[in-house]
């Protein structure tokens, strides 16, 4: 235990003594002066337009850019890795597969439709793993009611946390500098998901004792997941009982306010996103519901926070139902704080980010 306490002190002086940089939040957009808000207003992927009506046999150079799109997020094989510029049957293939997971048009050609959803920004985690797609497979699910298709999905090998561990804690990285209003985004976020299962979620001051490890990050920070910047992708998290939830420094991300008025065509709902990868943190993987929080994109200036009943059966599965739910509609958490030593409790109902972030190369690992 004094091991403990002394890792958390080294660590906060590691915090103190190196350069942060800050993550680009906005808790207003509409009151800030359009003079000072930042520029990078497009996404990593809008350079994907062009290939507008591209087909197979063809070749168009940055097509090997789209190629190692696919390879990120798990439609093309990690063994291919050679990528070039010809419109050849690996792509196809990966954009069919791409078409059919999210419920477009299984054309294998590079429509607007297609296109418009590539360039969307969306979460870093990838929809197939290990060569499997599950994400439009259907699945059967019963209620006392009816019968429904689902499309949530889980991590190879269905992992979750152990039933000795339905209690979690989470932590910020100590040089995150975050504002009782901002670590409420997170505390509502968690809220969500207890809501619906017999788990518990409290934030504790020790980020190397905590079960879930929150920290934001540029570029590569380690962990092999690199971020790119401006939208593109906006966040992974890793499956249980990992508890590594990494967010990208470089985002406008707005924690308050209408965010569909927004002035700035990047601004990023951080509570939408956060919601997202806890569903990670917990077990589940990408569904093809749009209206599910599992679904792996989401424009800028939208909010979408409230988990859908393809999200509720998908952790219900896995961790069984809360026996104060009451199995209908899922409304925003009231706020509910414990004055514990700085730390707040979230159970089936929790409190509302600045944010600041040092880019360790290391910390992904801890």
């Amino acid at each position: 235990m004094k091991f403990f306490h002394l890792l958390s002190f080294f660590l906060l002086l590691i915090s103190i003594s190196i350069p942060s940089t800050s993550a680009r939040f906005f808790p207003n957009i509409s009151s800030i002066p359009p003079g000072f808000i930042p520029n990078g207003t497009q996404s990593a992927w809008d350079g994907f337009k062009k290939f507008a009506g591209c087909q197979t046999g063809q070749k168009q150079d940055g097509l090997s850019k789209l190629k190692q799109y696919f390879n990120h997020f798990g439609y093309i094989p990690s063994s291919l890795s050679n990528f070039t510029d010809d419109f050849d049957d690996v792509l196809e293939t990966a954009l069919k597969t791409y078409q059919r997971n999210f419920n477009l048009n299984v054309t294998g050609e590079l429509d607007q439709q297609t296109l418009d959803q590539l360039v969307r920004p969306r979460c870093g985690n990838a929809d197939i793993v290990n060569g499997t797609t599950t994400m439009n497979s259907g699945k059967w699910t019963t209620s006392p009611h009816f019968h429904s298709v689902g499309h949530y999905t889980f991590f190879p090998g269905n992992p979750k946390w152990p039933e000795d561990q339905r209690d979690l804690t989470y932590a910020f990285w100590p040089g995150n500098g975050l504002t009782a209003e901002d670590k409420s985004v997170f505390s509502r976020a968690f809220a969500r998901w207890a809501a619906v299962i017999p788990m518990t979620f409290t934030e504790t001051n020790s980020y190397i004792g905590a079960d879930i490890k929150i920290g934001f990050f540029s570029g590569d920070h380690g962990d092999g997941e690199s971020f790119d910047g401006v939208l593109g992708t906006l966040a992974h998290a890793f499956s249980p009982p990992s508890g590594r939830f990494h967010l990208d420094a470089d985002e406008n991300w707005i924690v308050s306010g209408d965010i569909s008025t927004s002035s700035l065509p990047s601004a990023v709902d951080l509570e939408s996103v956060t919601v997202h990868e806890i569903g990670h943190l917990l077990g589940l993987g990408h569904s093809s519901v749009e209206d599910a929080i599992m679904y792996p994109t989401i424009s800028s200036r939208t909010k979408k926070v409230e988990l859908a009943s393809d999200d509720v059966d998908g952790i219900q599965e896995l961790y069984g139902r809360n026996p104060n739910y009451n199995g209908t509609t899922i409304s925003t958490p009231s706020v509910q704080e414990r004055e514990t030593s700085g730390s707040s409790h979230v159970n089936s109902r929790s409190a509302p980010l600045a944010l600041m972030t040092v880019g360790l190369a290391f910390l992904p690992f801890l």
